[in-house]
């Protein structure tokens, strides 16, 4: 992996890695890591916080429908037995594994692009950019997605990979219901007690707490009005917002026109 681009502000310290996606690789507070760090693989989904664009979590089969056309995307993801096509999905977005552009970057910011095309196969021509701001004690994200010409379905969202707490405090007002594959069907639910890998519909920020002298709550506030929880892991704990669920371009789906960016914002801080 290429050495990071580091920001700093005051005793926080953030690595970007630019050509993994342009995700955070690290959020240093004080000197305490927060986030899962790489493994053999820079390319994987498994650490830091990448950005997610132009869709969040799975879609279905890779495959979708939009203005009485049907698309099928590369499938990168399986769930489950390797055997098992139903189970195979397009997941997380075309730039998260990808190299990004920086446009501009100074001592506590950095701003970035990146083509939607060029993997996965998908088929509309747009662009994500986002913006990470160092502060004293905060990281602030915003990321956005446009079409350059045709309007598509789109989501965005963010993956960071939090080292495991000692407990998370969520409040969420409902959850989607999954299906025998694990994928939301569209239907709201009372959310039953974790661990989850679950989509769920929030208003409130999300708090981890550690026990630790640095930082010892991490919370996550967004202006997304969805996050999905990933709990299960015995080394991490994912919050990620989201503008949307899971295969929203089929049970939600949301357009973008050229010039109207679809934007929203994260922040953690402690």
């Amino acid at each position: 992996m290429d050495a990071p681009i580091v920001l700093q502000r005051s005793r926080t310290r953030v690595d970007v890695a630019v050509a993994a996606g342009g995700r955070i690789a690290q959020v240093h507070a004080d000197g305490q890591p927060l986030l899962i760090d790489p493994g053999d693989d820079p390319s994987s989904t498994g650490w830091g916080s990448f950005p997610m664009a132009p869709w969040a979590g799975r879609i279905r089969h890779g495959r979708f429908r939009h203005l009485g056309v049907d698309h099928q995307l590369l499938t990168n993801h399986q769930d489950g037995p390797d055997d098992d096509p139903a189970r195979r999905h397009a997941i997380h977005g075309s730039v998260f594994a990808r190299p990004w552009t920086v446009l501009d970057v100074g001592p506590a910011s950095i701003a970035m692009t990146c083509d939607l095309t060029g993997a996965l196969d998908w088929p509309f021509a747009g662009a994500a950019r986002q913006r990470i701001e160092v502060e004293a004690r905060a990281v602030r994200c915003e990321l956005s997605v446009d079409a350059a010409a045709a309007p598509f379905p789109a989501e965005v969202g963010w993956h960071p990979w939090f080292l495991k707490p000692e407990r998370l405090d969520v409040a969420p007002l409902a959850m989607y219901r999954r299906d025998a594959l694990g994928l939301p069907t569209g239907e709201l639910i009372s959310p039953p007690p974790g661990p989850w890998d679950d989509c769920f519909l929030t208003a409130a920020p999300a708090t981890l707490h550690y026990a630790r002298a640095t930082a010892p709550a991490v919370t996550v506030s967004s202006d997304c009005d969805h996050v999905v929880v990933y709990d299960e892991p015995h080394e991490a704990t994912c919050v990620e917002p989201q503008s949307g669920p899971p295969d929203a371009v089929t049970i939600r789906p949301r357009l973008v026109f050229a010039g109207h960016p679809l934007r929203r914002t994260m922040t953690i801080s402690w």
